[in-house]
Formats: C-alpha cells, structure tokens, sequence
C-alpha cells in the first residue's frame, strides 16, 4: 500500500485494473486502518476519475453476494453527502412507488454523513435486515418492495464500515452505492450532491446502457428538492426543471429536515406514511416517486405519475407496503 500511496500523493490516477484490485484486496482486509484511511483521504482531496469508478464499482459486484430477484425493478437512492440533514426522502419516495404498483429493490446503507441513513430508520421501525433470495423475494411478493442492507452484499463496504463511521465524511464510498445494487435494477433514479459526479455517472451509466435518471436540485440536494430548480440527465439527454415545471410551489429547506436523531427521523418517517405530513413534506416525497413511475414508462406521463404517487400516500397504499415489509 505504500507504493500506491506514493504514487498517488505524487498526484497520479489509477488505472480501472489497479482500482479493481486495490479495493479488491481493501475488502480481504490485506491493509491496516492507517493505510486504508490514507487511501480513501486522496479522494477527498481530488475527485475519481471515470477510471477509477469503473474499477471500484466492478470490484464490489465481482465480491457481492448474488441475488436474482427478477426483472422489471426499481430503485431510487441518493449519494448521500449533501450535507443537508433531509428527512429520508428518497427511502419514502420508495414506499409510494411499491404502493403505485411498481416493484422497488432499494439499496441503502446506515448514515455515515447524515443522522439516519436508510438502513437506520428501517431497523428503528422494526426491520430485520436479510440476504437470503427466497426471503427477499417473499418481501417483493407481499410488499412490492425488498430492502437490500448494503453490507450483508457488500463485504467491501462491511469492512470498511468503521473507518467511514469515524470519518464522518463524505468519501468515494458515497458515490460507489448507487451504482452497486446486487439486484441489478431496471430502473434506476440516483440523486447527486453535485454536476461533476452526475457526469462520472452519466458515462458510466451510458457506458453500461442502463436505464437511469440523474437527479441534482441545482443549490446542492440529492434528489428533488423543490427548494430550487432541478436537473435531470437521461440516456435520452437533460433538462432543468422548476418546482412549478414538477406540480409543486417553491418551498424553504427547513420545511424539509429531518431530525436531529433516528429515532425523530423514524417518527416522521412514519408520520408522513400515515398521512400526517406537511405539505412540503408530501409535495417533495410525491415529487420524487413519480419521477421513478415516469422513469419505467408504464405508468404515463409525469403528471399521470404524480397523481398514482399522491393517491399512494394518501390511500395508504405505500404505508401498507411497510407494514407489510416489517411484518
């Protein structure tokens, strides 16, 4: 590891085989915490090179436990690291899109630079997390959703779990997990903290011809905010979008955060599954479902998508799908 250290404090790049590796054996615990460490501070000090994305993101899969959970899935996650302390947003927006009848396999991960990752309030509410197929499949089966806890898939990401816990920062693992859902989906909706990442993803995503929508609220969130205009970049090119373009007014960041706890996350989490929530609360979480509804084109236009995610949660349907998952 000194080697590779040295070569890049000298400010040179790896190659996709040397990143492969690297993370390869990174996952086989062949370095100790000061060398890892070391590693992953170059990258917070310079962004990853497409290079680099490719060889890490082909390691993880090559490690991960294999699942097929079928076809026609979905999934909606953010890199995380926005450094905007939401409520879980896109975890919820999965919820209403399970309730509007499209199957989601959402990937997720316990905070690491947020109070509450989506793994976190999960557990809070009662979720025990799995790997095994048949049981995930039986989660699809009776809640049209299955959660995929990142480390029971990823060992890379499991050993490294503590060094990111103690960071508290957001590093190139951030950026690795939307793109290593075990379950391959169809259908993905990944939101981005900034415009550089979302074009390391847009070539690699076009690279891999995946279906993908790339979400960034232009004042910094990871998803749609509607505090501000939001891009969206497609296969099929890119377009910005106002809060009115999406159905909704403007509204102001701190009708949107979330708590300073898991549990208080969890308790909005649940709050506005019950019909409880805010008017921004529910305009951001419809907002975000029906931009994965659209993504499949079963479902119609993006107003037709908005309206089946408005019904989701305000039917019940999407706090059915938890109640059925926990269950």
């Amino acid at each position: 590891m000194k080697e590779i250290l040295q070569y890049l404090f000298n400010h040179n790049t790896l190659t996709k085989v040397e990143a492969k590796a690297i993370l390869t054996e990174i996952a086989q615990n062949k370095f100790n915490d000061k060398e890892v460490t070391a590693f992953v501070t170059v990258f917070l000090m310079r962004n990853i090179t497409l290079q680099e994305l490719e060889g890490f993101c082909e390691a993880l899969m090559q490690l991960s436990v294999k699942v097929n959970l079928g076809e026609d899935l979905a999934d909606i996650v953010g890199t995380g690291g926005d450094g905007k302390n939401t409520f879980n947003i896109s975890t919820l927006a999965s919820f209403i899109v399970a309730g509007a009848g499209q199957k989601v396999a959402k990937h997720g991960n316990y905070g690491v630079s947020t109070v509450s990752g989506s793994s976190n309030v999960l557990e809070e509410l009662g979720y025990k997390f799995k790997n095994n197929e048949a049981d995930l499949k039986q989660d699809l089966e009776k809640a049209n959703l299955c959660f995929l806890h990142a480390p029971l898939f990823h060992p890379a990401l499991k050993s490294v779990a503590p060094l990111r816990k103690g960071l508290g920062l957001r590093t190139f693992f951030n950026i690795l997990g939307p793109l290593v859902n075990p379950s391959k989906p169809e259908f993905s909706v990944i939101g981005v903290y900034n415009l550089e990442i979302a074009r390391l993803y847009q070539y690699l995503l076009q690279k891999q011809k995946r279906n993908f929508n790339l979400v960034h609220a232009l004042d910094g969130y990871d998803e749609v905010s509607l505090t501000a205009d939001t891009k969206i970049i497609s296969k099929n090119g890119e377009k910005i979008f106002s809060p009115e373009d999406l159905g909704f007014q403007k509204i102001n960041p701190d009708e949107i955060l979330g708590g300073n706890s898991i549990s208080e996350s969890a308790k909005i989490f649940k709050s506005i599954l019950e019909g409880k929530g805010t008017l921004a609360q529910n305009a951001v979480v419809t907002a975000n479902a029906a931009i994965v509804l659209e993504s499949t084109q079963k479902f119609g236009n993006y107003n037709s998508c908005l309206s089946l995610a408005k019904e989701s949660l305000e039917s019940g349907k999407a706090l059915n799908c938890l109640t059925h998952l926990i269950n």
